[in-house]
C-alpha cells in the first residue's frame, strides 16, 4: 500500500516538471500531406512561432501518402513524449468511416491537443475548360457524364469530400482523381491534365488572379475576403452547399498530460494573438483555438458528421 501511495505521489509531484523541462530538444511536426498545401503552410507558420516561444527548433516533416494515412501512422507509432506531433485535418475524421481498415484508430492511438485554423475552399477549373461560371460548368458536366474529372490530394481529404458533396448536390457525374499530395493535384489542374479541383483559398488565389486557372466559386457561407468578387457555390448555383478545411494538432496516445497542456497553451497563445488573427483573416482563415477537452469533443462530432456525408454521397476510397 505504501509503495502504491508513494508511486502516486511521485507521479503527481513530477508532473509539473514535464511541462517545465519540455522541450529540451527539437520538436517535429509531421504533415501527412505534400509541400505547398494548406496544412504545410500553416504548420510552417506555427512551427516558426513555436520555435521562438519554446526555445527549441521545430522541424516540419512532410510525409504524404494514402490520403494522410502514411504520415499519421508514423506519428501514432512514435514515442509518446511530445517530440513528434501531427498536423491533421478533416481528412482524419472522414477516414474513420471512408477507410475503416487503417493501421490506427484516430481517437485510440492519438491524443487531441487543439484546433488550429479553418479556411474556405476555392473551386477552380483549368484555363482551357469551356466554362467561366459555376452554372456553365454544371451544364458542361451534365452534357458529358463521366467525361470530366477533378483532382484531390487523396482519398478522404477535404478536397475529395468537397468534390463528392458537390457531385451529390449538383447532380453531376465527375470522376475523382486522387493524388499523393496537394502540390501534385494542383499541378495537374494548372497543367490541364485534370479539369477541376477544390483547393484552399490562400493557396489557389494567386493562380486564379494570374489567370492560370478560373475561379468559379468559394465554399463558405459568405464570400471570402481574399476573393470578394468570386461568388460562393451556394449563391452561384448549388443552394445550401458549404465546405471547408480545418487543421488541428494531435500527439501519440499516452503523451503526458502536462506536455499536451504546454503545447496547447503555446499554440493557442500564437493563434489568438492580434498579429496572427490579422494575418490569417487577410487570407480568409479563422483561428480555432480550443482546450484539449473541446478539441476532443469537436473531433468526435466531426467523425459522426462525416460518416453521414460519406454514406449519403456514396464516396469510396478509390
Amino acid at each position: 500500500m505504501f509503495r502504491i501511495v508513494s508511486a502516486f505521489l511521485l507521479a503527481a509531484l513530477s508532473a509539473p516538471s514535464w511541462a517545465q523541462s519540455y522541450p529540451s530538444r527539437a520538436v517535429k511536426i509531421v504533415v501527412p500531406y505534400g509541400v505547398g498545401g494548406s496544412a504545410d503552410l500553416y504548420a510552417r507558420y506555427l512551427g516558426a512561432k513555436l520555435s521562438d516561444n519554446l526555445g527549441q527548433p521545430v522541424v516540419i516533416e512532410n510525409r504524404p501518402g494514402a490520403g494522410s494515412i502514411v504520415g499519421t501512422d508514423a506519428v501514432a507509432k512514435s514515442d509518446a513524449d511530445g517530440y513528434t506531433l501531427l498536423m491533421m485535418s478533416n481528412t482524419h475524421t472522414v477516414n474513420e468511416t471512408l477507410i475503416p481498415k487503417k493501421p490506427f484508430d484516430l481517437m485510440r492511438d492519438l491524443a487531441p491537443i487543439t484546433g488550429v485554423s479553418y479556411s474556405d475552399l476555392m473551386m477552380v477549373v483549368a484555363a482551357d475548360v469551356p466554362a467561366s461560371t459555376l452554372k456553365e460548368f454544371i451544364a458542361l458536366a451534365k452534357s458529358k457524364p463521366g467525361a470530366l474529372n477533378y483532382a484531390s490530394s487523396g482519398n478522404g481529404t477535404p478536397y475529395h469530400m468537397a468534390g463528392e458533396l458537390f457531385k451529390s448536390m449538383a447532380g453531376v457525374d465527375i470522376v475523382h482523381i486522387p493524388h499523393k499530395g496537394s502540390d501534385q493535384a494542383r499541378a495537374a489542374v494548372l497543367g490541364g491534365q485534370v479539369q477541376m479541383m477544390f483547393d484552399a483559398v490562400p493557396t489557389m488565389a494567386a493562380s486564379a488572379s494570374a489567370g492560370k486557372v478560373k475561379a468559379l466559386a468559394t465554399t463558405g457561407a459568405k464570400r471570402s475576403p481574399v476573393t470578394p468578387n468570386v461568388p460562393t457555390v451556394a449563391e452561384a448555383g448549388v443552394p445550401g452547399y458549404e465546405s471547408g478545411i480545418w487543421l488541428g494538432l494531435m500527439a501519440p496516445a499516452k503523451t503526458p498530460r502536462p506536455v499536451l497542456e504546454r503545447v496547447n497553451a503555446e499554440v493557442n497563445k500564437i493563434i489568438n494573438s492580434p498579429e496572427t488573427k490579422e494575418t490569417w483573416l487577410k487570407q480568409g482563415t479563422v483561428a480555432m483555438g480550443m482546450s484539449i477537452e473541446q478539441f476532443d469533443k469537436f473531433l468526435r462530432e466531426e467523425i459522426v458528421k462525416w460518416a453521414k456525408v460519406v454514406q449519403v454521397s456514396g464516396a469510396k476510397a478509390d
